[in-house]
């Protein structure tokens, strides 16, 4: 009979960490679940905002980033006009 009284012990603490363990489990489940939602109600929010998320396919409609010219102008050349050297020159004839 002594023997089964340290047996059932160690049983029951194998019992209890099975316990924890399938608890610990389903609390991670549902903070998964949780995050998923709250990631979710935010990218609903976004998208009313006019963002896109980063999975959908396209440009997102808004961004903080300034945009930047197209082209940029090409530098002035001799048929726009004349260039101060030739308006000295002139002054000067």
């Amino acid at each position: 009979m002594p023997d089964e009284k340290p047996s059932d012990n160690v049983e029951k603490v194998l019992a209890d960490l099975k316990g924890i363990e399938d608890r610990k489990q389903s609390l991670i489940a549902d903070l998964l679940r949780q995050k998923a939602e709250a990631v979710k109600a935010f990218d609903e929010r976004l998208a009313k905002l006019g963002y896109q998320v980063k999975d959908r396919a396209g440009k997102p409609k808004k961004s903080h980033h300034k945009k930047a010219p197209a082209k940029p102008k090409p530098p002035a050349g001799p048929s726009a006009g004349p260039s101060s050297a030739q308006t000295k020159t002139q002054k000067k004839a």
